[in-house]
């Protein structure tokens, strides 16, 4: 037994170690500042929508403009859209109507937002995503490093229920670490919806937009067809924060639903997905605790809430994982029982839209 709970081990010590060394990581700073073209797609608008808006349009950035996309003009999202303009009047902002229809919707807006786009720099970014002062610079900074394609970053939620909270837990304590370890075990195409920052150029390379217009996981997709050109993914220090708005416990099931499934038909299917288990601290601790093999048991604990501490208080400076602490273990036996879940099925529920993937990860009209 002893030896099977070696795996989990060296995971947890791993992604311990990855956190710790992200502590002390820094990007540095551009050298230019060319124009960026912010691309949001947006569907409806959560508390906090405004805030995220104003984020970006205050950037401590020279030249940049927001083109925003929505598919109604009666999308709650519009008056908050025509207030950040009235309130930026100087700031290039523009208002779209999605006229591009692709079984994944978001990139049919942005199939349209990148032809509107002005600059060669595109930012690319879920239309909830709260940015820091100095977001631009960052992650500009990042995409001047020698053979980088892409720039992405790491997100931490915000909610305003408890279902909710218990995501966002997932995000800071499980998502983030994982993140850190996928380049040491050989996924170096991750890229996250929260920050895409790529040159219109390389864009042009692999196809444009339209090569993801059936993709579910099309931030994932733009990762792997940028790495295709023989350019790298860099994770920038920046760090976001993106609205989880599950409402209750079934509205975040099917939002976690949806990411399980989607990992399994976006990377590896079934075989690469079967893997994921051993980041499962939390119930290996248990089959050892029942195996009698406390040390390792008690060890496997410890480690997993160090790496929740390490990765999601001080990454990324996300305040409820201190007061949640308590709550991963049981946080970490839902994510179990959603990966079970997802080892099957092919629909998921996304913008209000229920949609059937193929097992290549392709949506099915």
């Amino acid at each position: 037994m002893a030896y099977l709970l070696l795996a989990p081990l060296a995971y947890q010590l791993i992604a311990l170690l990855a956190s710790i060394k992200r502590l002390f990581q820094t990007d540095p700073p551009p050298t230019a500042f060319p124009p960026i073209s912010i691309l949001k797609p947006v569907y409806g608008a959560d508390p906090q929508f405004y805030a995220a808006l104003r984020s970006h349009a205050a950037q401590d950035y020279p030249h940049f403009e927001i083109l925003f996309s929505v598919a109604s003009p009666d999308d709650p999202a519009v008056p908050h859209i025509e207030r950040l303009i009235a309130e930026f009047p100087h700031r290039p902002i523009r208002l779209l109507s999605r006229e591009t229809v692709t079984p994944n919707r978001k990139v049919g807006a942005l199939i349209d937002l990148v032809q509107a786009a002005r600059y060669d720099v595109l930012l690319i970014n879920d239309g909830d995503i709260l940015a820091p002062p100095h977001y631009l610079r960052t992650i500009m900074g990042g995409l001047e490093q020698p053979g980088v394609g892409l720039v992405t970053a790491l997100y931490r939620g915000r909610a305003e229920s408890f279902a909710g909270l218990a995501e966002a837990l997932g995000v800071a304590t499980d998502f983030a670490p994982s993140t850190l370890v996928a380049p040491l075990v050989g996924v170096a195409e991750f890229a996250m919806g929260s920050t895409l920052l790529l040159r219109r150029a390389d864009l042009a390379a692999i196809g444009g937009m339209e090569v993801l217009a059936d993709r579910i996981a099309d931030d994932y997709q733009l990762g792997l067809e940028i790495s295709k050109l023989g350019k790298r993914v860099h994770l920038s220090t920046a760090v976001v924060e993106t609205s989880l708005g599950a409402r209750g416990w079934r509205e975040a099931h099917e939002h976690q639903l949806r990411w399980a499934r989607t990992i399994r038909v976006s990377r590896g299917g079934v075989i690469g997905y079967l893997g994921m288990p051993v980041t499962f601290a939390t119930v290996w601790a248990i089959v050892a605790l029942l195996a009698g093999e406390w040390a390792i048991g008690f060890l496997l604990l410890a480690m997993r809430l160090n790496v929740a501490i390490v990765a999601g208080m001080m990454g990324l400076e996300d305040r409820n994982v201190l007061w949640l602490l308590g709550f991963v273990p049981l946080r970490d036996l839902w994510g179990a029982a959603v990966w079970v879940n997802g080892l099957w099925g092919d629909t998921v529920q996304w913008g209000g839209r229920w949609l059937r993937l193929r097992a290549d990860g392709r949506i099915v009209e």
